[in-house]
């Protein structure tokens, strides 16, 4: 059952990452034509400032979701009721907080960046695209945690996808209207406003969840702890972006946030396949099934490895290219940076070999026990970030967030094979050794015979089939030579789950 479940939760988000990527990249395509680069870039920065709200919740989120799996194994109405009615008075109050921060940030955002927009125009952008944040804190935060450790983060899914289609319909359809951008991202607020209150429907209905019922003196262990965890994660992915915005200007913003796209196109694609296995995990830890454990994350490893060593190798070696073609008739800035997008999308691999052992040892709930690296690799990722943006600008901030990766991702992967999978921790680095020399041999190929030459989408598809095919037969040949064990194992599991209709027995 939890094998169905986690492939089903896999399914369905990556066709709901699939449409974010591509409706992702319609609508900053016609926002840059229409309103141009610096509108851009500001919506970029700002998107990015009001992400440092999620501080606020102190790595509640993955602390929360940890909890709920035991009282979910053992149905346990009453604690589920408990958790969610804490959980979902702590981020009423973060909402409430978030608002006090957006009156801090009228004052204060404007006089940081460097644009040609008026402050009343910034400001009103900024409490727009607000709205959304504000709703998912108010209404839907906690029943969509409690959604994946309940293994249904495909109605997460489903929900993002009708709103995300659903936001690309109507911002077409306005900017062909000649509407105002300000009309646009308030139109797209609303629109997302939706899920939330969805998601709280659906689990209250489909649940018979009461929290009136639950314990008011409630309180959640270990929240605290889940800190260092979560500010790592917000410097991971805003750090770039407000040194830029504080120490640059909103241009260089739009080059970082258009290669971004991409990027978190592929880290999102990446993560669902992490999410749609993370809950079965915690159901393993929480039912101290060791060697199930073991035995499922070594298959599990050796398919993400592939999986991941494929899907960079094409990101390194097409990133510019499609960037170029994409920005096509741009003239207020230079988009092709192939330093900066080798190097981006480098910082984004070694976060993607970190993910199964981070995913894993939260879900074990190791929070305390690994916060110091978290805070280590923040100082490390600010510092480094500050020192080199100055003379290397897009190019010093992400060296910055490489070095700290590599540190974090170091300390990930022995903590996790000591403590949580009690097994050697040279397994998971021979993996990841060996997954970087597969990378950098098929890139270094991919280079000497010029595969990558595109002008138009057309010859860029053809080309990216190519790199696809070529990457995907070497590293899969050779995964199956390397871990020809774990390779046996998968195909066992795969033969199961066909017998069995698509349940393993537990």
């Amino acid at each position: 059952m939890r094998s169905k479940k986690a492939l089903k939760n896999i399914i369905y988000t990556l066709i709901q990452q699939t449409v974010t990527i591509v409706c992702g990249l319609i609508v900053p395509r016609l926002i840059i034509s229409k309103f141009g680069s610096s509108v851009n870039g500001l919506i970029s920065s700002i998107t990015q400032f009001l992400a440092y709200i999620v501080l606020l919740d102190s790595g509640f989120s993955p602390v929360i979701k940890s909890l709920l799996y035991k009282p979910i194994a053992k149905k346990n109405k009453q604690e589920i009721e408990n958790i969610l009615y804490a959980t979902e008075r702590f981020f009423k109050i973060i909402a409430r907080i978030f608002i006090v921060y957006i009156i801090i940030l009228i004052f204060i955002y404007p006089t940081l960046v460097s644009t040609n927009f008026n402050h009343i125009f910034t400001i009103t952008l900024l409490i727009i695209i607000s709205i959304s944040t504000f709703a998912e804190y108010y209404f839907g935060m906690t029943y969509k945690i409690y959604l994946q450790a309940e293994q249904k983060l495909y109605i997460v899914s489903l929900l993002q996808i009708l709103t995300t289609v659903l936001n690309t319909i109507f911002v077409v359809v306005l900017i062909r209207l000649n509407a105002n951008i300000l009309i646009v991202k308030l139109v797209s607020s609303l629109i997302f406003v939706i899920r939330p209150i969805l998601q709280n429907v659906y689990v209250k209905k489909k649940y018979n969840i009461n929290l009136r019922k639950a314990n008011k003196n409630y309180k959640i262990e270990k929240k605290w702890d889940g800190l260092a965890q979560h500010i790592a994660a917000v410097i991971h992915g805003n750090t770039d972006v407000t040194i830029l915005t504080i120490f640059t200007n909103v241009l260089e913003v739009s080059v970082y946030s258009v290669h971004y796209l991409v990027i978190n196109g592929i880290k999102k694609l990446i993560q669902a396949i992490s999410n749609g296995v993370d809950a079965s995990f915690g159901n393993m830890i929480a039912k101290d099934e060791k060697e199930h454990l073991n035995n499922s994350f070594s298959v599990y490893e050796f398919l993400y490895y592939t999986l991941i060593t494929i899907i960079y190798i094409c990101t390194i070696s097409l990133l510019s290219s499609f960037v170029c073609i994409y920005t096509r008739n741009v003239k207020d800035v230079n988009y092709y940076r192939p330093v900066f997008a080798i190097l981006m999308s480098f910082a984004e691999y070694i976060h993607a070999i970190r993910l199964p052992y981070s995913t894993i040892t939260l879900a074990a709930g190791k929070f305390k026990e690994t916060r110091n690296g978290a805070i280590l690799e923040a100082i490390i990722n600010l510092v480094i970030s500050i020192i080199l943006v100055f003379k290397f600008g897009l190019i010093g901030v992400t060296i910055g967030t490489i070095v700290a990766m590599i540190i974090r991702t170091i300390e990930f992967m022995i903590y996790t094979s000591k403590k949580v999978l009690y097994r050697k921790s040279s397994i998971a680095f021979k993996k990841a050794i060996f997954s970087i020399i597969e990378m950098v041999l098929c890139c270094g190929i991919i280079y000497y015979m010029n595969i990558v030459k595109a002008t138009n989408y057309v010859e860029w598809v053809i080309d990216a089939l190519k790199v696809f095919t070529m990457s995907s037969v070497i590293v899969m040949i050779a995964n199956v030579l390397i871990y020809n064990k774990d390779f046996k194992n998968t195909l066992n599991i795969l033969k199961n789950m066909k017998k069995k209709n698509g349940r393993i027995q537990e």
